[in-house]
C-alpha cells in the first residue's frame, strides 16, 4: 500500500507507482468520484487482466484518463464545441465520449471507435498520467456482484487482494459516478446526470 498525500502528491511515491505500471501492473488508486482499477492503456495484457477482474466483456470499452485538454488531443478527435467545453468543465467529475485517434488501441475502443475520456479533479490522478506518459485505464474498483460501497483504499484492498499488483491510499473517496457526455454528434448529449453538474454544462 502506497499513501499519497492528495493535495501534494510525493515525487518519489508516484514514481514508484509509475515503475510498477510501466512493468504491467494492475493498480487501485483514488479519483474524484470512485477509487479505481487501472493500467498502462498500451499494456494489453494488463488490459486483459483489468477485463478479467471487473467480468467484462471486451465489447464494452472501459474508460482511460488523460493529464490535461492537451493530452486529450492527442488521443481524440475535438470539435470546436467539445473543445471549448471541456476547456470550461476539465479537470472535473466526468467522462467525455469522443472519436479516437489511431493511436488508441483496438482493445480500447468501441465498434464506432470511440472512447470514454476523463481528466479527473484529483491530483495523485494527473501526476501519475503525467508522469508515466500516456494515459491509464480507468474504471471503478468495484466488483458488479458488490452492493456495498467501499470509500477507503483499505477496503479495497481486502477485496481485491491478489488481483491487483498495487494499492495506493489517497484518503476516502465517497463513491459518486460521473456525468457521461457524448460529444460523437453534432450536440452534445447528456448521457448519465452524475456527480459533474449538468445544468450549466453548456
Amino acid at each position: 500500500m502506497l499513501i499519497i498525500n492528495p493535495d501534494n502528491p510525493q515525487p518519489r511515491l508516484i514514481a514508484q507507482a509509475i515503475e510498477q505500471l510501466r512493468r504491467g501492473a494492475v493498480i487501485c488508486y483514488p479519483t474524484d468520484t470512485v477509487y479505481g482499477i487501472g493500467c498502462d492503456i498500451f499494456n494489453q495484457k494488463a488490459v486483459k487482466r483489468v477485463y478479467r477482474i471487473k467480468q467484462r466483456s471486451t465489447k464494452k470499452p472501459f474508460s482511460f484518463m488523460c493529464s490535461s485538454l492537451k493530452d486529450v488531443s492527442t488521443y481524440c478527435h475535438l470539435s470546436n464545441i467539445a473543445y471549448r467545453l471541456m476547456r470550461k468543465n476539465l479537470p472535473g467529475a466526468y467522462t467525455f465520449i469522443l472519436p479516437t485517434m489511431k493511436i488508441v488501441p483496438k482493445i480500447m475502443t468501441s465498434k464506432q471507435k470511440t472512447v470514454g475520456i476523463r481528466v479527473p479533479d484529483n491530483n495523485i490522478c494527473r501526476a501519475l498520467v503525467e508522469s508515466l506518459g500516456n494515459p491509464i485505464l480507468t474504471t471503478s474498483a468495484t466488483l458488479d456482484a458488490e452492493t456495498i460501497p467501499a470509500a477507503e483504499a483499505y477496503e479495497f484492498a481486502e477485496r481485491l487482494m491478489g488481483q491487483v499488483d498495487l494499492f495506493i491510499d489517497g484518503g476516502p473517496v465517497y463513491p459518486e459516478p460521473s456525468s457521461i457526455i457524448s460529444l460523437t454528434g453534432t450536440v452534445p448529449e447528456v448521457l448519465r446526470e452524475g456527480k459533474g453538474e449538468v445544468r450549466n454544462l453548456f
